[in-house]
């Protein structure tokens, strides 16, 4: 029975796709990205974490393991806990991340499982991996959140570690198949709120066909500062505060009057 490493289960989740959804998240990332808002999904291991506790004016220290081996059999008992409520709401599993395409095999036989028990399924993926690999997955999904970060390459490679070539090619690849998928944009200030970073991302979408036509902007907010102070990780959005609502609002807008179904959060 496959094996995958994972460091958390979400149930009753509302922001990982439509309807209740059991989010269940991989560990292991290949991107780096600046304002990484699950740091612990990043290493390919399991690892010890110190715990900051604060109660009358004292902190008190404990340490804490992120990242389990389990079994596809584990996953899919707590995954089919859920099943009225996904049934009532249009809801069904995301596999989310870290990056969930780091390990195939087991995300493969689980997406396999879930469709056999007719649980509808999601993949939250950055879209960074081999195209090739990308293309057996297509068929796999109901549904994907295909995050784009950064259009322009240098910044790319910059603020996420890595080039967008392999990342884009998935997406023309998942746009020519004719599958289902959101895209999801988080929104960094600094980074890529400017108007040349908005205006590249207009122009590129219009040359998609994505038949959804939805688009997620996802705010930046500081709340990964405490776990990359326990895991030792640096932090590089320094004094980055989160994005202006209104700001957020007429972005909403001006993509709304483009002919998109905008959410801003997940």
């Amino acid at each position: 029975m496959p094996t995958g490493l994972i460091f958390d289960i979400k149930r009753f989740s509302v922001n990982d796709g439509p309807g209740i959804r059991t989010t269940v998240f991989f560990k292991g990332c290949p991107l780096a990205c600046w304002w990484c808002h699950n740091p612990e999904g990043r290493s390919y291991v399991s690892e010890q974490i110190t715990i900051t506790h604060k109660l009358n004016g004292k902190e008190f220290y404990h340490q804490e393991k992120v990242g389990r081996l389990v079994t596809m059999e584990e996953v899919l008992i707590e995954i089919g806990k859920e099943t009225i409520f996904y049934e009532t709401s249009g809801g069904g599993v995301t596999f989310s991340g870290g990056e969930p395409l780091l390990q195939p095999e087991f995300l493969k036989c689980l997406a396999e499982e879930c469709r056999l028990r007719s649980i509808h399924t999601c993949l939250d993926t950055s879209g960074y991996c081999d195209p090739v690999l990308f293309k057996e997955f297509i068929p796999k999904f109901d549904l994907f959140l295909f995050d784009i970060k950064i259009l322009d390459p240098d910044k790319h490679v910059q603020y996420v570690g890595f080039p967008n070539d392999e990342i884009l090619a998935n997406l023309q690849q998942l746009d020519h198949s004719g599958s289902n998928y959101i895209i999801r944009v988080p929104v960094i200030p600094g980074v890529n709120d400017d108007m040349e970073s908005i205006d590249n991302l207009k122009n590129y979408l219009q040359t998609l066909a994505n038949p959804r036509k939805e688009i997620h902007f996802l705010p930046y907010h500081p709340l990964a500062k405490h776990k990359l102070k326990s895991l030792d990780m640096a932090d590089k959005m320094g004094n980055a505060i989160q994005v202006n609502e209104s700001e957020l609002n007429k972005l909403a807008l001006e993509f709304e009057q483009s002919g998109y179904t905008v959410k801003i959060g997940g």
